[in-house]
């Protein structure tokens, strides 16, 4: 647990005067008339995160652009003040913790540590760094129930990290670049600078603002979020601005905030690794069918019946489409079983996935009473698999996606897959590939000698609510 180091000093630790306090800040939004543009989606935010009574004010405006549970995951960069280092810290902890309640850390943070470049551990940053928790209260009031991968950036290039977090994009996901504006300047001069800083935000103009001295302490992960608007097309608007002598500071030397929204198209990439378009509510359904039906046959009573009735009214699960039920017990598999066609409905292939990956995987025992109550039961929702061409090995190991392709192999009568989740246990391709032959019935480095026939096809995957 990442517990609160600021709380008390940034902002109130006890949790009822904190909630009054953003409250209070809250209400003073209320009269702001901020339109949301027509037909977009919320796609990325900019955020302060000096104490609450400098920037609180400017933070506070997110308010007007967020809502109860609008996301299930938040991308919540932030600079590092306190250590000094290359790349990125990703904690290794369950959670963060503020006054006002735990905040999980959201399983797809996994899959950017296994980029052991770019991603590591740094506890003395967890331990300091207050760019990522200060954000976080305001966050947990307007959006309620969310899971967070907090990113702490050091001195790295802007691209290479979204190019990283690129594959973790879908329409359930928030990108948060937690940042202050230009530092200890005179109240004019600030103004100036930080309108300039603005103007070059909202034009995408990249190159500008790396060259922009004193521009914002959070640069690379405000750069970050440009890339991505530049490349999906997102627009960015200004919501608030102010600096602390408009708060509670002195005019001779401040320190300026802004809170900017950006607003796209949902997600249409190649790689994008959602491919049905389900929403969070639905998955959670689906999770509590394959549970439901494991019970019926082992006998034992439940009270989910009641989702049979969303179940039926829901057009969006009576699409074709390949399915994968996922068993674990203790993070250990206990069971996996799917296909990988479009013969059947979502609510069919759930189903009769859950059956056979409870009962009849020849890997596992069937599931008995005993271990029911352990079972953690996982979704998987495919897109259709598409022929992958390549030239030979080393071609195919550069042309696979980690953590965004499940990979389909095919030779003669030997044919096997693995799930994008798969690569964080493998994520090297090539040992990938050489499990993936194993699994097949092939030889291990059948990939490299000869010419194997491959698909990919990308998941939207549900874990079950705990």
């Amino acid at each position: 647990m990442r517990t609160p180091a600021y709380a008390g000093s940034f902002y109130p630790s006890d949790k009822q005067k904190l909630e009054q306090t953003i409250s209070s800040l809250t209400q003073k939004t209320k009269n702001t008339s901020f339109t949301v543009p027509s037909g977009k989606t919320l796609k990325a935010l900019i955020l302060p995160h000096a104490g609450y009574i400098y920037s609180g004010p400017t933070a506070s405006y997110a308010s007007l652009v967020l809502s109860e549970n609008q996301f299930s995951k938040v991308i919540l960069m932030g600079p590092d003040h306190r250590v000094g280092f290359s790349n990125c810290a990703l904690t290794d902890t369950k959670a963060y913790e503020t006054p006002l309640g735990f905040v999980r850390i959201h399983k797809d943070a996994a899959k950017l540590r296994n980029n052991k470049k770019l991603f590591k551990s740094i506890p003395v940053s967890d331990k300091y760094e207050h760019s990522i928790e200060v954000v976080l209260p305001f966050l947990q009031t307007y959006l309620n129930k969310f899971e967070i991968i907090p990113v702490v950036v050091g001195s790295v290039d802007y691209h290479a990290l979204s190019e990283a977090i690129n594959p973790l994009l879908d329409d359930n996901t928030l990108i948060v670049a937690s940042s202050d504006l230009s530092h200890y300047l005179k109240y004019q001069d600030a103004v100036k600078k930080d309108n300039e800083t603005i103007s070059m935000v909202l034009n995408l103009e990249k190159d500008k603002l790396v060259k922009h001295d004193n521009s914002a302490c959070g640069k690379i992960p405000v750069l970050t979020i440009m890339d991505f608007a530049g490349q999906f097309g997102w627009k960015p608007f200004l919501i608030h601005y102010s600096n602390s002598g408009d708060t509670a500071g002195e005019r001779s030397r401040v320190v300026g905030y802004a809170a900017i929204a950006f607003y796209g198209e949902p997600y249409m990439k190649e790689n994008n690794n959602v491919s049905s378009g389900l929403n969070e509510k639905q998955g959670q359904i689906l999770v509590k069918l394959a549970r439901q039906t494991i019970a019926d046959k082992l006998g034992i009573k439940t009270n989910l019946g009641q989702i049979l009735t969303s179940i039926s009214e829901d057009i969006s699960l009576k699409r074709k489409s390949g399915t994968f039920v996922t068993l674990k017990i203790h993070d250990q598999l206990r069971g996996c079983i799917g296909n990988l066609g479009d013969s059947e409905t979502i609510i069919e292939g759930v189903k009769r996935n859950a059956i056979n990956a409870a009962f009849n995987d020849h890997r596992f025992s069937p599931l008995i009473k005993q271990e029911f109550e352990d079972v953690e039961i996982e979704i998987s929702i495919l897109s259709e698999p598409k022929p992958l061409e390549y030239k030979d090995g080393k071609d195919l190991v550069k042309k696979l996606r980690p953590n965004v392709d499940g990979v389909i192999i095919r030779k003669g009568f030997a044919s096997a897959t693995f799930l994008p989740q798969v690569w964080e246990q493998l994520s090297r391709t090539e040992d990938f590939l050489t499990h993936l032959c194993i699994k097949a019935g092939l030889s291990s480095d059948e990939w490299k000698s000869s010419k194997l026939e491959v698909l990919t096809y990308n998941v939207q995957y549900f874990e079950e609510e705990k």
